[in-house]
């Protein structure tokens, strides 16, 4: 399914209130009106966007670019991570986060503009979470609105199209008030800067993050925050995380996609539920040429960012009547197409540094490479990427 460009009325209440999660909701966030408008009304909008994406000005494959995050290890200032993404000959990067910048002020930020402008590179940025209830929202920068405030104008400088933001993660489903608390402190923030986006020519990209969103989750926020100026920051191995298909997620959400971080994955059966773990792009039960041909055709100018996170198993204890608890609407049928892709999966071991090998030099070549395999699958069987 896909959703079509809408205009949103917003209304001027600064505490919304969200609409019940009820049973007849085809999975756990809008009544089933509400989610079959907003997943399907892309079906007259897919023409348009497999012109687009055919037309000159598209610029043939989807773009491909990085998260800084994949190369945590190494530490670098973003001024070396534009330069190694120019190297790799990439068409994107994505600060998702402030700290890889060593300093804020607009100089130093066009300064990195017009360096990454110089190499054929975009940039993109993110501030974290944006909801004060949140597990882990930091006050490093001020308010909520003060984070904000300062996420537009990095944009603004640095020449992103968007500023990423989120609620937090799974823990956040068990804050008080649950998920839905959650979502309403955060379309109450975007709603406060509509204006400051409007005016900055940007939108706010809500991630999906750790499993602390589900699709019609998402489709919510957007629909109250305004799609004018919310869009969706995309990151499938995150929506495994939260039991669902990645592929679905980018059927249902691609029409608003602004920004992605994108890795493989792979999921297998336990006693408890499942474990996954992601993986290196082309290693996992990723199909690589239709993620890629989804993305041309819905969001056909949004980068494909990778985020490479793999060597680390996580649980999902679905089988645990616990584990439920954070998801009281969801389900049964809404997690069959996870199921399958556990059917699907095997267990795969993580990786250990060599005895007497430096750990901090390992993980760093380790993440390197798991990077540039993906760099590579991608030009190979996407296909992606604008540079040769």
């Amino acid at each position: 399914m896909k959703a079509a460009p809408t205009e949103m009325s917003v209304r001027p209440d600064p505490s919304p209130t969200l609409p019940p999660m009820t049973a007849c909701s085809p999975s756990s966030g809008l009544p089933r009106r509400e989610f079959i408008r907003l997943t399907a009304m892309a079906a007259a909008s897919s023409l348009a966007c497999s012109l687009r994406a055919a037309s000159p000005g598209a610029g043939g494959n989807v773009p491909l670019g990085m998260d800084a995050y994949s190369l945590r290890a190494y530490k670098w200032p973003a001024s070396r991570l534009i330069a190694y993404a120019a190297e790799q000959r990439l068409d994107a990067v994505l600060f998702n986060g402030l700290k890889a910048f060593e300093r804020l002020d607009d100089a130093y930020l066009t300064g990195l503009r017009q360096a990454a402008a110089s190499a054929g590179i975009r940039l993109y940025v993110g501030i974290g979470s944006v909801t004060p209830g949140s597990t882990t929202f930091l006050k490093d920068y001020g308010s909520v609105d003060d984070l904000l405030t300062l996420g537009v104008r990095v944009a603004t400088a640095l020449g992103s199209s968007v500023v990423n933001c989120r609620i937090g993660n799974l823990a956040d489903r068990s804050t008080p008030g649950g998920i839905e608390a959650r979502m309403a402190e955060l379309i109450h923030a975007l709603r406060s800067v509509r204006t400051r986006a409007q005016d900055a020519g940007l939108k706010f990209a809500v991630e999906n993050h750790a499993a602390d969103l589900r699709t019609e989750e998402m489709l919510q926020v957007i629909q109250a925050a305004g799609a004018d100026t919310t869009g969706v920051m995309l990151d499938p191995g995150n929506a495994l995380w939260a039991m669902e298909d990645p592929m679905r997620q980018l059927e249902q959400l691609g029409r608003y996609v602004a920004c992605t971080s994108i890795r493989d994955y792979m999921v297998w059966p336990t006693p408890e539920g499942a474990m996954f773990q992601w993986t290196a792009v082309g290693e996992g039960l990723m199909d690589v040429p239709a993620y890629v041909a989804t993305m041309a055709r819905l969001c056909p100018d949004v980068p494909l960012l990778l985020e490479t996170i793999s060597n680390s198993p996580r649980p999902i204890p679905y089988l645990q009547p616990d584990y439920w608890k954070v998801y009281p609407a969801v389900r049964a049928a809404d997690i069959v197409e996870f199921l399958a892709l556990c059917r699907r999966g095997h267990a795969i071991p993580t990786v250990q540094a060599p005895a007497g090998a430096d750990p901090e030099a390992f993980e760093q070549e380790y993440q390197r490479g798991e990077l540039e395999r993906s760099l590579a699958y991608l030009r190979a069987h996407g296909p992606a990427g604008r540079k040769s």
